[in-house]
């Protein structure tokens, strides 16, 4: 059996905002995806947070970014903060890695949407590594609308 990982705390770019959250499990995530390259300039890397486990103080500006999640920012900064999904039966905060400074330690262990990344990026590693339509067969949502 797999401990949880110790709570981690972390700020924006700017510091008026403070995260703290707790780990699903010791390990980064790296999306690909359109969204996540828009929203970060870049690939959006991430730890995924046990629900209910994050917290922040400051001025934290969130926005619908799909009819499925939404996204937080620093509202002075801009810095983002996290992806939360928030369709029914999900409840998933995969928050921005880069806001801890003791995070460093954590492994790459998934990057999603490979097929999407620009072709200089390339993350070195044993890692699982799934294109779009590999993800989206994993992470479907029945007609209920709830994610499996």
């Amino acid at each position: 059996m797999t401990e949880t990982p110790n709570p981690l705390s972390g700020r924006c770019m700017c510091g008026a905002v403070t995260v703290t959250m707790t780990p699903a499990k010791p390990e980064i995530h790296a999306c690909h995806c359109d969204m996540c390259r828009r929203w970060t300039g870049s690939v959006y890397l991430e730890i995924d947070a046990v629900p209910g486990s994050v917290k922040a103080e400051g001025p934290v500006k969130t926005f619908k970014s799909s009819d499925w999640a939404e996204r937080a920012n620093c509202g002075q900064c801009g810095s983002p903060l996290w992806f939360h999904l928030t369709a029914p039966g999900g409840n998933l905060h995969a928050v921005s890695a880069g806001l801890f400074d003791d995070a460093g330690g954590f492994p790459l262990a998934k990057e999603i949407y490979i097929d999407r990344k620009p072709n200089g990026f390339s993350f070195v590693g044993d890692h699982v590594r799934l294109t779009e339509e590999e993800f989206e067969t994993v992470f479907t949502y029945p007609k209920d609308g709830g994610v499996q």
